[in-house]
């Protein structure tokens, strides 16, 4: 294999450390395993410099966020990277009637994955994008635990404990408002931000934070080609259960996809559907075609994807207008 082929390398990562595996030709494996810090990437260069393979196609699963400083990195050394949802490695392991589960044995298949299947390559969002990611991801966690620790006030008959409760809910709710405070001044120094945030916030539904969650979970609307790729991502296309004549399934959204965005768009969903005449009428449509009511929602949400993809595109704010079918 020359020096200048690009090689598959998979990857299988952990918080502390990534194991690596490297096809040369059709069958040799190499091996390797790095601590997951900026000195373990600087020994993976290397490595792959004493393979003789200059540029690889790095994958890996799109697990936490434990891989993302890797993928940059990658990135930025010129590898090719893709980030892949980890069904499509488990559906491939079973394809190959794999049956070894560990660190090393995944990263071989992931690999394997790559050569056989060559997934779409990943490009990292602008560095404002990411930033803004981080910080609404940091809201929602600090939600997340105010919600639980407001339950835990509800149930808790010791005076002195509720205090102790009350007072971290009281340093949350201030973490809260400074991290909201944080993210208007960040959204205000990037222009196109800002612009694109006025533009989501015109779609019957979306307020604020969902506008700001929706733009840090996208990243650059420039890499989806279409609507449909967009509601792909986000795992909002419909998904069908039907084989025969004696197999009928109810049509599910897929649910494949990014779940922050998703759950974002549940809540909009309601209120365009409580609020926005064209898609009350797109509603009674589904219900008299005998959808059921979740499946509706589920429309929705799909409908109001491609909606977003659309203002996004275009820089034009959202009119209800267009939703109206037109006659032929």
């Amino acid at each position: 294999m020359s020096a200048s082929a690009i090689v598959p390398l998979g990857i299988d990562i952990s918080k502390g450390s990534f194991d690596v595996a490297l096809l040369r030709e059709s069958t040799r494996v190499k091996r390797a395993k790095f601590d997951n810090t900026a000195a373990g990437f600087a020994q993976l260069s290397e490595w792959l410099k004493s393979q003789d393979s200059e540029q690889a196609h790095a994958c890996l699963e799109a697990t936490n966020t434990y891989g993302h400083a890797l993928a940059r990195y990658l990135y930025h050394q010129g590898h090719q990277v893709s980030i892949v949802n980890p069904a499509r490695i488990k559906g491939y392991g079973k394809s190959q009637l794999s049956r070894t589960k560990n660190d090393a044995a995944d990263a071989a298949l992931i690999a394997r994955f790559c050569r056989d299947l060559k997934p779409t390559l990943w490009h990292p969002a602008p560095d404002e994008v990411a930033k803004l990611q981080r910080l609404t991801r940091r809201l929602e966690a600090l939600e997340q635990m105010m919600t639980q620790e407001k339950n835990r006030r509800e149930l808790c008959n010791d005076d002195e404990l509720k205090a102790d409760i009350d007072a971290h809910i009281e340093f949350l709710e201030a973490q809260e408002t400074a991290l909201k405070k944080r993210l208007q001044q960040h959204i205000q120094a990037h222009d196109h931000l800002a612009e694109q945030q006025t533009l989501l916030e015109s779609i019957t539904g979306i307020g604020t934070q969902t506008a700001l969650t929706v733009l840090g979970e996208i990243g650059s609307i420039e890499v989806f080609g279409s609507a449909r790729q967009l509601a792909a991502f986000a795992g909002l296309t419909p998904q069908e259960f039907q084989s025969g004549s004696s197999i009928n399934g109810k049509t599910r959204l897929c649910k494949i996809g990014n779940a922050r965005l998703r759950k974002a768009l549940y809540f909009p969903a309601l209120v365009m559907i409580r609020y926005c005449p064209e898609i009350q009428a797109f509603r009674q449509r589904l219900l008299a075609a005998g959808k059921q009511k979740m499946q509706v929602v589920g429309a929705v949400m799909h409908k109001l994807i491609r909606i977003i993809y659309g203002v996004l595109s275009s820089g034009e704010k959202f009119d209800s207008a267009k939703l109206v079918p037109q006659n032929t």
